[in-house]
């Protein structure tokens, strides 16, 4: 196999946004900052909302901007280098399913939701814009991160077939599928009425 076809497999694309993915930022931040294992405390989960609980801003803010940037960057080489959409979205679905089964840390990871923006945001600022914005909105409207994010994602194919291309829309019918999925356990608190809801004014007082 040569140096070009390895360029243009889906496969390689696939492979190494994965390996990327897998890194866990919610851990090495919390490590870092001296916080404990995010996938010990709180919801358990290892991503940015679970972070910001129990360690406040900067805490949840790294591990926001960590995920992200898993998204962002494998999308953004992919466009740069190749522009083919397969491609692009092969290098997308790797980043989302490393950080949602991440290797190095035994297929537990986060919900996929800042990965999914970053993903976005290289697709189309405009289109990763408008998916925080859902989020914000559904957020404020209800209180409950796990709706905001749930409901972003479904309109995601929806938006982008309108926003960017319609040969994005089959791919992110995907991925939205697939961070809808890992929040089966927020669904079923949902429909019980057990979910937490998002605590505005502690949030305004963390540090």
């Amino acid at each position: 196999m040569t140096i070009d076809t390895l360029f243009t497999s889906p496969w390689s694309w696939l492979i190494v946004a994965y390996l990327l993915g897998s890194i866990s930022s919610a851990v090495i931040v919390s490590r870092l900052l001296g916080l404990p294992d995010p996938r010990t405390v709180g919801s358990n989960n290892p991503g940015a909302t679970n972070v910001f609980r129990f360690g406040g801003k900067v805490g949840g803010l790294l591990t926001f901007v960590g995920d992200a940037l898993k998204g962002y960057l494998p999308v953004l080489v992919a466009l740069l280098f190749v522009e083919e959409p397969v491609l692009v979205s092969a290098a997308f679905l790797g980043a989302l399913l490393g950080h949602l089964f991440p290797l190095y840390f035994r297929f537990v990871g986060g919900k996929g939701v800042a990965t999914m923006i970053g993903g976005l945001w290289a697709l189309d600022p405009i289109l990763g814009l408008i998916f925080i914005g859902i989020w914000l909105f559904v957020a404020l409207l209800s209180r409950y991160s796990s709706l905001a994010s749930i409901f972003s994602a479904i309109m995601m194919p929806i938006l982008a077939f309108w926003v960017l291309s319609p040969i994005y829309a089959p791919p992110l019918c995907v991925f939205s599928l697939l961070l809808v999925a890992k929040h089966h356990e927020n669904i079923r608190r949902l429909l019980q009425g057990r979910e937490s809801q998002i605590n505005f004014n502690k949030l305004k007082a963390k540090n």
